[in-house]
């Protein structure tokens, strides 16, 4: 099994701080290509993170309420 950490994507053009506002899969929980992982909240809007691979979340490195910069390793996912 291989584990891919999953980093935080620049969200907006100018935003490179987010707040985790809750996360919407649970560690052990089976994910696609797309599913959203996470909800994050910019000064603008709240959008979805989705996951770039699938397999299973192994991992969720932020807790909901942290600011947490483009580039951070929010989660890690199990896959063959």
């Amino acid at each position: 099994m291989t584990r891919t950490p999953v980093t935080l994507p620049r969200l907006a053009e100018t935003v490179d701080e987010v707040i985790i506002s809750e996360w919407l899969v649970d560690i052990g929980e089976v994910v696609d290509v797309g599913t959203a992982l996470l909800m994050a909240e910019t000064d603008k809007a709240v959008v979805e993170v989705p996951s770039p691979v699938a397999g299973t979340l192994v991992e969720q490195r932020v807790a909901n309420e942290d600011e947490v910069t483009t580039g951070t390793v929010i989660a890690v996912i199990e896959h063959a």
